[in-house]
């Protein structure tokens, strides 16, 4: 049993250090093909590997299963846009300690005991001390950061209507599909002004490997072998991990207000994923489901 639990404790670390080296090869073609291109190809690299898995059949589907499928897509389209864009403008350390505030706001949200909400207080002054705003802020690069934690916390909640409504992979294997006709259109104007170089799509091949598929099959067999309250604490490394990506693979260094500030949000979620005291779980103990959303 303590075999299995470090076993699944490794793959845990090694899915959210491969997500995070992901994002940061993926920047490295945003000069040839911006953020959206690197998001085509990311969505059409999972949708490759999750449709010959689940393999959805969307002429069965029922409204009551389309209607959240298509939404979910949307979702994934719209949150691995903006997080991209975060990236591309603020660093990629920054960027994910912004879009890790929609599942602790989703984990905290309805809650009213003492201790919750002192987390919600943390995160955000942990935001606070991270961006320290002024008139110097690159105020589009936070707000798009902002924009993919509101995306993360809808895909959470579409995730468990859905995943009610279809049976095993096949809600997110339709949605990534959906994801990827609706960037069909940029990878089709790329092609057309020959931006899709061999280097620009071997950079967004491997982000489409290491930060969707990758992590989507590690986390699977993590949680075969430890208990979602313990996903959930190592899913605070992220940002974390995030920011060494962004110092190793990218040159960005983070200042030490910024530090702070992912250091206060971790401790936020590590804190917010904990037992109450009263012997129950927190109400988001499903969440740990969610890290590798599209």
């Amino acid at each position: 049993m303590r075999h299995e639990r470090l076993l699944g404790l490794a793959t845990m670390v090694g899915s959210a250090a491969s997500n995070q080296i992901g994002a940061a090869v993926g920047a490295h073609a945003f000069a040839a093909i911006g953020p959206a291109g690197v998001v085509a190809v990311r969505q059409f690299v999972a949708a490759a590997v999750l449709l010959p898995v689940a393999r959805p059949d969307p002429r069965r589907f029922s409204w009551a299963q389309w209607w959240p499928t298509l939404l979910l897509g949307l979702v994934f389209a719209t949150m691995n846009l903006s997080l991209y864009t975060a990236v591309d403008r603020v660093g990629l350390g920054l960027a994910v300690t912004l879009e890790f505030l929609g599942p602790l706001a989703v984990a905290l949200a309805g809650s009213r005991t003492r201790r919750d909400l002192l987390c919600a207080l943390g995160a955000g002054v942990g935001v606070y001390v991270l961006v320290l705003p002024d008139a110097s802020s690159d105020w589009f690069g936070i707000g798009a950061g902002l924009v993919a934690a509101v995306c993360w916390a809808a895909y959470i909640l579409l995730n468990r209507l859905v995943g009610a409504r279809l049976p095993g992979l096949q809600a997110p294997a339709a949605a990534t599909a959906v994801s990827a006709l609706l960037y069909l259109p940029v990878v089709l104007v790329l092609a057309a002004q020959g931006r899709l170089g061999a280097g620009a799509l071997l950079y967004a091949v491997a982000a489409g490997v290491l930060a969707s598929v990758i992590p989507y099959a590690a986390d699977l067999i993590a949680l075969r072998r430890v208990p979602p309250r313990l996903f959930g604490v190592v899913m605070s490394v992220h940002p974390v991990f995030a920011a060494l990506a962004g110092l190793v693979l990218l040159g960005e260094a983070l200042s030490a207000h910024e530090w702070l500030g992912v250091a206060v949000v971790v401790m936020v979620n590590a804190v917010a994923v904990r037992p109450h005291p009263s012997g129950g779980h927190p109400p988001h103990r499903r969440l740990a489901r969610s890290v590798n959303a599209g």
